[in-house]
């Protein structure tokens, strides 16, 4: 299929704004976005030698997505294939660093650059590459295909909302999932949306963020905080946005007068707004304690700022309920399997459409509670606090919900089987 004048313009322009995108880089590095000692593998130079053998690239664009992929990751080091896993987010690098198994390696994607791409390739040469949920850059679309590299979507997610925005480019993105050698969507209606825009082969697996574990924890540390907020109630605020924690922060205040010695946990989403989180807390007359400093929740702590990366396995287990961040303002909300399968009760609010799936099934099971504002939210934690039998009950049907919804690992390396027999032939399509 001819690539359309749009997306061969796009190819022109990002070629021609290249000396802009390296400042752009260079001024995310500066504001912490950009890890400045890898800044190069931004830009598709290699900072490892490519393993011997055939390669798997599998790319996941931030925390979530990337997480979700380490249970086919292992599965193809254990076929005996390399494994490049990419990412684009600091966060995302050092959170699956600790969780690569032997025979893959870690990179920053390149941005989408035609001589990025290009040098990114050349490099590493992989035989397959799988990108997950829905991750479409023409310019790396279109490299793949002139290479002949099979190119497969996994996790496949079409929100309602970007699928109304690709229907206003229906020659775009036809062009661009056309090129696509399979597509593996998580539900019926992804996968319906995926094929009304042009996806010509769409298979329905699952959502693997189901089969991934837990974060894990060192249970020594565990062991430590768990004594240091004994007899204490606790909740846990995680991966938080500006706007949500003036409200967990006020309802703080309402409910100390209830229960004495309250204690929130605050993790916002991005670890760098943790003075942010503390001072506000301060200005509001509670005591916080920012975990990034070294300091424990004593007795004196209102307010913990857990602004640390890779640590949400530790909160998820010294907290028995957990309110979702990015639900009760419109950034659709985080998903809530982790917290599930670590026992935990579910509280969100209203903007869920990320993964409204996810927190349809749990909803249903009664395993989560819906908060529409902030004295829905002190309602839900003041009953949660003053019921352990409740919150258990909650806890046991969040986490039934989220295994009965398991299976997708299997049915996506069933699904791509033939590519995979087709990389350790060192055949391309």
């Amino acid at each position: 299929m001819r690539l359309p004048i749009l997306i061969r313009t796009y190819h022109t322009v990002t070629a021609a704004l290249e000396p802009a995108v390296i400042g752009l880089l260079y001024w995310r590095q500066r504001k912490g976005r950009e890890d400045r000692t890898r800044l190069g593998e931004r830009q598709g130079y290699p900072s490892r030698p490519r393993p011997k053998g055939h390669l798997v690239w599998v790319h996941g664009a931030s925390n979530g997505e990337t997480l979700s992929l380490m249970p086919v990751v292992e599965r193809l080091t254990q076929r005996g294939l390399s494994v490049l896993v990419t990412s684009g987010t600091r966060t995302a690098a050092a959170l699956i660093a600790r969780r690569l198994p032997p025979g893959a390696v870690h990179q920053y994607v390149p941005l989408d650059v035609p001589r990025y791409i290009r040098r990114f390739l050349k490099h590493w040469r992989p035989d397959l590459a799988l990108v997950a949920e829905s991750e479409i850059w023409p310019n790396t679309i279109v490299a793949l295909e002139k290479r002949q590299i099979p190119l497969v979507m996994v996790n496949g997610r079409i929100s309602d909302r970007s699928y109304q925005r690709w229907q206003k480019l229906p020659g775009i993105i036809k062009a661009l999932l056309d090129r696509f050698a399979l597509c593996l969507a998580q539900t019926p209606d992804d996968a319906e949306r995926l094929a009304r825009l042009g996806a010509p082969r769409v298979l329905v697996t699952g959502n693997l963020k189901f089969d991934a574990p837990p974060p894990p924890a060192d249970p020594r540390v565990v062991a430590h905080l768990s004594g240091l907020i004994a007899g204490r109630p606790v909740w846990l605020a995680a991966s938080t946005h500006p706007g949500e924690e003036n409200v967990i922060v006020a309802v703080h205040r309402a409910l100390a007068q209830r229960h004495s010695n309250l204690l929130t946990i605050i993790a916002p989403r991005h670890p760098q707004r943790g003075p942010e989180v503390a001072a506000m807390a301060e200005r509001a007359g509670l005591r916080a304690g920012r975990r990034s400093q070294g300091m424990h929740p004593d007795r004196a702590t209102d307010i913990y700022v857990a602004d640390t990366i890779g640590e949400m396995g530790l909160f998820y287990r010294l907290s028995p309920i957990v309110l979702m961040g990015g639900t009760l303002v419109p950034i659709g909300g985080h998903n809530p399997i982790e917290p599930a399968k670590l026992g935990a009760a579910i509280l969100h609010g209203p903007h869920i459409h990320n993964a409204a799936e996810i927190y349809a099934s749990i909803d249903n099971a009664r395993g989560a509670l819906l908060v529409k504002d902030s004295n829905g939210l002190a309602r839900a934690v003041n009953e949660l606090l003053g019921n352990a039998a409740l919150t258990r009950t909650m806890a046991r049907a969040a986490s039934d919900a989220v295994q009965a919804l398991g299976g997708a690992v299997d049915r996506t390396i069933q699904s791509i089987e033939p590519f995979i027999v087709q990389a350790k032939l060192g055949a391309r399509r």
